[in-house]
């Protein structure tokens, strides 16, 4: 028989329906490893079915990981189809293997991995909870700037001019160059594409009237609210998100002013005043650029560009562009404004605040835009 005072042993010995096992030694973390490897050995090749019996007696050291192992050993035992029961337990390792058997580990369930197909719909649906939330949070944010706004009709002297005249030079005055520059080269672009295509048909001349329409009702206009979400409403949230993050906007509130009317309203009335007048700059780049390529591709003369342009066009179609610039402005400066109110206190959260709130603005623009469109159609606009 193996050595009861050495490093710990486990026999084996199967007698008809019983499966004999015996330990013995010092079942310790320090023979851990051996043990394992005979423990194993022992209930792999142990089959199944009968009584199993584990006699403790010869044991004369016993640490947790020993416990945990003989307690292992019967659970393995278990698995296979024996009655197991323990034998021989010296008194004072009772109450350890008593406390090992109550304890209940937790043994994590291994990840199921969701086929691709699985994976996207879910994917999907955390996106589409996620925006609702989004919108339902911008309705609130809307709500609450009309209540603003309405504050400031009732008492006008709450409205701060200055404050209206710096955001009404940034946003207007200072975007002048590059809203022209594009409707300029849009015009152009237009103009030949718009002449190549139509020459198939011998119908050239009515590039004018695909041009002015066009730039008129839709592409003055929608062009103008792009750059001014990429270039004015990114500025709002940075400068807006800046503040968060200096802790500038707590102390307003601290001194008891409201950040909707010092911050918000003047970002607000200054791009709904700048925006139709960006638009109408817009659409007569956008014109001369086209009615420059008409003249040198068609070989018309200015006059006739003219004559051509103002039978193909009315004031409704100038109106039609123009009415939308305000609701944009609207859109494009609360958006920028929300998603800076909303920066946690970090730079990486201004920088992706900032290029939310450009591609949340360019979005409502477009749907609005579409929106619009449905409406003029069914009303015969």
């Amino acid at each position: 028989m193996a050595d009861q005072e050495g490093p710990g042993w486990l026999t084996s010995e199967r007698r008809a329906e019983l499966l004999q096992l015996t330990a013995g030694g010092r079942w310790t973390l320090a023979d851990l490893a051996k043990l394992d490897r005979e423990s194993r050995a022992v209930t792999t090749g142990s089959g199944g079915g009968g009584r199993a019996r584990i006699d403790l007696a010869q044991l004369t050291a016993l640490d947790t990981a020993g416990a945990w192992l003989v307690h292992r050993i019967e659970q393995a035992l278990e698995a296979r189809g024996w009655q197991v029961e323990l034998a021989g337990v010296p008194p004072q390792h009772q109450g350890l293997l008593t406390g090992v058997q109550r304890l209940e580990l937790a043994v994590p369930a291994q990840p199921v991995r969701p086929n691709g197909v699985v994976r996207l719909v879910a994917r999907l649906g955390r996106g589409t909870i996620a925006a609702g939330r989004k919108l339902l949070h911008l309705l609130s944010f809307f709500g609450e700037a009309a209540l603003a706004f309405g504050r400031v009709l009732l008492h006008p002297g709450r409205l701060r001019l200055t404050s209206l005249t710096h955001h009404l030079e940034q946003t207007c005055l200072n975007a002048l160059p590059i809203v022209g520059l594009i409707a300029f080269l849009l015009g152009i672009v237009m103009a030949y594409q718009g002449a190549d295509q139509l020459r198939r048909f011998g119908a050239e001349i009515f590039t004018v009237d695909l041009l002015g329409i066009s730039i008129m009702r839709e592409i003055g206009i929608l062009m103008t609210a792009i750059v001014v979400a990429g270039r004015s409403g990114s500025a709002f949230t940075a400068e807006i998100g800046a503040m968060q993050v200096n802790e500038e906007i707590d102390a307003l509130r601290t001194i008891g002013l409201d950040p909707m009317e010092v911050l918000v309203l003047p970002r607000a009335l200054a791009l709904m005043i700048a925006l139709p007048l960006l638009g109408f700059f817009a659409v007569l780049a956008g014109l001369f650029g086209g009615g420059l390529m008409a003249v040198l591709a068609l070989d018309l003369s200015p006059a006739q560009f003219l004559t051509q342009l103002q039978s193909a066009v009315s004031p409704a179609h100038f109106w039609v562009g123009m009415i939308k610039a305000p609701v944009f402005a609207f859109m494009i400066a609360l958006v920028g404004c929300y998603e800076g109110l909303n920066v946690t206190g970090s730079a990486e959260s201004v920088g992706r605040l900032t290029t939310q709130s450009v591609v949340v603005s360019i979005f409502l623009v477009i749907v609005v835009d579409a929106m619009f469109s449905i409406l003029f159609s069914y009303l015969g606009v």
